[in-house]
Parts: structure tokens; sequence; C-alpha cells
């Protein structure tokens, strides 16, 4: 294996949600002049790529863009994606040892049905990754490890009923921040109980609380899980200058995680302290991905005597550790079965806000119990946006791990379901052909995409 780290940066200079929005291109103008200024991008260990576009056919493998890909994603969108997927081939090629997609728009709330951008993101770059690589190299268990400071609800929608795809998140309790999910309760669904995993942390959390979860929780749980590959959505606000986040993390404290963590891939989420976070995060996280010392990153008011853990914070840290450390260690006494109430269809209803477009979306979720694989889905979405319009659709998504059984049933409920006048638009992922179709029933045709 080469031992190089690949980089790959992309500001999307020609994508903004507003000239003032705090997600904007200055986010990585100013980490780009601070590896230029330190030389980081001359050392031999780090090589730097250009990103290629995902295709439509790439986002549908995930997605379901209400009425279309084209309607909902930008070329910014597909390059961020594809920064990811190359950075991913070269990994798994050995050509580079690990990567930092250092990218822009993020991704990590954009969920499975897109009707909109909610929470800055329209498309998961992080899961699209994770589709491409299952399909293009056959690669089964993977891990996505989210830091950011916002609970990583986007990704965890997508995988929730995936036994093979382990999703952590730490965040900052979502009671206290956007979106407002992220709870302990919140463990996968009945074919896939304890592939996600979220610890909710309490404002002013510090290196040491960070530090105090990732050695006794994350790096157990990683441990036993055995991930063939392991991403991280590297989101940064959690850092202590950041405006939209109220943790105590420092740069010093990322690139610690990063070396503990050891990700195949990072690929950048939030961070909003453009100026004093962002350019010094990017760049420890970085040197720690290629073996470098980053002990001499120091981000402007960075005091260790002044970021101290309050004693209550602490005990919350320890609190939500020792609950998550009970519930994986007694994961394997629940079954599909009794977990979904002896009913054929493990069903929950979703109410979604797309804080950005200001859409309403009520989602109703039913997924096979099935005794082969993690059974087919069906998902009942409809959206009112502010400007009067409403759609109403019917999604089927057969597993890549999926059984004839629900593949079969999968395409029969999609045939019955194009005659039913009460949806828009019937869609079908079917991830063991690797086939896309959109019924749109008041154009009047079917569109079939084959990878």
């Amino acid at each position: 294996m080469n031992h190089k780290t690949g980089l790959i940066f992309f500001p999307a200079f020609d994508w903004a949600i507003s000239a003032t929005h705090p997600e904007r291109e200055e986010r990585l103008l100013y980490t780009r002049d601070q590896m230029f200024e330190e030389g980081i991008l001359d050392l031999p260990e780090i090589i730097e790529y250009s990103p290629r576009l995902a295709s439509e056919h790439d986002i549908s493998r995930v997605h379901i863009c209400v009425p279309g890909v084209a309607d909902q994603v930008l070329e910014a969108h597909r390059i961020a994606a594809g920064a990811a997927m190359n950075l991913g081939d070269r990994i798994v090629g050995k050509e580079i040892k690990n990567g930092f997609a250092l990218v822009r728009p993020p991704g990590h709330h954009a969920m499975r049905v897109v009707h909109g951008n909610r929470g800055f993101c329209s498309i998961n770059n992080e899961a699209v990754l994770v589709e491409y690589l299952r399909r293009a190299h056959g690669i089964k268990r993977i891990a996505i490890v989210d830091t950011d400071v916002h609970h990583g609800d986007g990704t965890q929608d997508i995988f929730y009923h995936d036994p093979d795809v382990l999703f952590i998140s730490f965040h900052q309790d979502g009671r206290t921040l956007y979106p407002g999910t992220g709870f302990t309760y919140e463990l996968g669904g009945a074919g896939a109980y304890c592939s996600t995993i979220n610890i909710p942390l309490p404002p002013g959390v510090t290196d040491q609380g960070l530090h105090y979860v990732m050695d006794h929780l994350i790096s157990p749980i990683l441990a036993d899980f055995q991930p063939d590959f392991l991403v991280n959505s590297a989101g940064q606000d959690n850092h202590f200058t950041d405006p939209l986040g109220q943790m105590m993390i420092s740069a010093q404290g990322y690139a610690r995680l990063t070396e503990k963590l050891k990700p195949d891939l990072a690929v950048l989420e939030g961070g909003y302290a453009i100026e004093t976070a962002l350019p010094y995060v990017n760049l420890a996280i970085l040197l720690a991905l290629a073996g470098k010392d980053y002990t001499s990153v120091r981000e402007p008011g960075y005091r260790p005597e002044k970021l101290k853990e309050a004693p209550r914070v602490t005990e919350e840290v320890k609190r939500v550790v020792d609950e998550l450390q009970e519930i994986w260690a007694a994961r394997h006494s629940k079954n599909k079965l009794e977990l979904a109430g002896g009913a054929k269809f493990y069903q929950r209803t979703k109410p979604i806000y797309y804080d950005t477009q200001f859409i309403e979306e009520k989602q109703i979720e039913k997924v096979r119990v099935c005794p082969h694989c993690p059974g087919y889905m069906l998902i009942d979405s409809q959206a009112s946006h502010p400007d009067g319009r409403k759609y109403r659709i019917l999604a089927i998504t057969i597993p890549f791990q999926g059984c004839k059984y629900c593949q079969e049933d999968g395409w029969e409920a999609y045939e019955q379901l194009k005659r039913d006048y009460r949806f828009n638009y019937v869609y079908l992922q079917d991830k063991t052909t690797d086939t896309f179709m959109t019924h749109q029933r008041e154009e009047g045709r079917e569109i079939r995409s084959d990878g």
C-alpha cells in the first residue's frame, strides 16, 4: 500500500444559500490559505487530487429526489459527492492509505427522500460514497462516525434498517440544538438493532469528555463491529469558537480523535467559525491522517487552562457512556420479530421539517420483517411547500442484501402502486440489481436507470 494521504479540495465557488449564510465558500478559502502558508501540500506524505462528478444514478442509488435528481441537485453537489467517491476508489485500490475530502456543500442532514434542502444539505455525500463502495468494490461492512455538533439525522435515516452499516454520531444534545434528534433510544430498525448508536452530549464538553467517549465507547464498539471501511463525517462545529454550537473542543482535540479513530476517509461536514477554527482544525486533521506531528497547531484564543469541563458535564458524559455500554453489550438479546412486536411490517411515522426551504413533510415508513434479509421498505411521503405546491409520493426500496422474496414483492408492489392515483410519483430502488425506476403519473411516463 502507498502510505500517502489523499486530499481533494472543493470550495464550490458558484454555490451558496446566500452571500452571508454560515455555509458559504469562505469556509474553505481560509483553510486553503492556511495550507499554502504552511506548505502542507509540499509534504511527500500528502497528494492532492481533483474531484469528479457523481452521476445522477450514483445519487438515485441512495436518494429519492422529488420529482427527480435534476430538480434537487446542482453540479456542486455532484462534485462534492464525487470527490468522496474518487478518494474511496484510490483507498480501496491501495493507491493511498487514507484521504480527506475537504468539500462543500455538506450532506449529513439529507435523508433518503429529498424534497428540498434541509440543514444546509441536499444530498448525503457519505451515503453516496457508501453505496458506491458496496456496488463498485463489494465492500460489505462499513462504519460511519459522525463528529459534527449536530446529529447526523440524514445519515441515520438512510441506514437505519441496514445491519451492515454501523452509524455512530456524537453531538450536542438534541434538546438544545438542531435537528432535535439523536437520542440514545434511536438504535436502528427491527432488522438492524444497534446498527445506530447516538451519543447526545451536554453543552460544554471539552477535549476531556470527547476522548472519554472515544476511549470508552466508540473504540470498543468499532473493535467489535470490525468494519471493512471507516468513514468520518468530519463536522467541526464542536469547536469552542463555533457560532452555532456550544461545545468546547479544540483543534488538538480533533487531531487526537482522528489519530485514534484512524478513518479510511474523512469527509468535511459542518464547522462555521471560518477564521478561528476551520483552517486550524482542518490542518490538524490532515496532519493526523498523514501521520505527521500536529502538536504545534494552535488556533487563536486557544487557552487549555480556560477550556475546563464543568463537573456536571463530566458526570453526564459518563452517564451516557454507561447507558450505551449496557445497550451495546445486550444487543444480541433481542431479535427482529420481538422488536417489531410480531408484526409483518415494522412501521414508524416521521414529521420532517426542511428548515432552509420551510417544507413540511409527513412520512410513513414500513419495513418488511423478513427472516432472510433486512426486508424491503415502503415510504409514503407527503410534502407541503410554502408556495402551495404539494407532493405525495410512494417509494419502494429493496436493500442491497435483499432476498429473492423481497425483490419479487418489491417489484410487484411497484407495479400495483403505479396505478394508485393518490401518488404523484412512484419510485423503486432495487439495490440488488442497481436499478432505479420512476413512474410519473401526471406526465404519463416511466424512467429507468441502471448502474
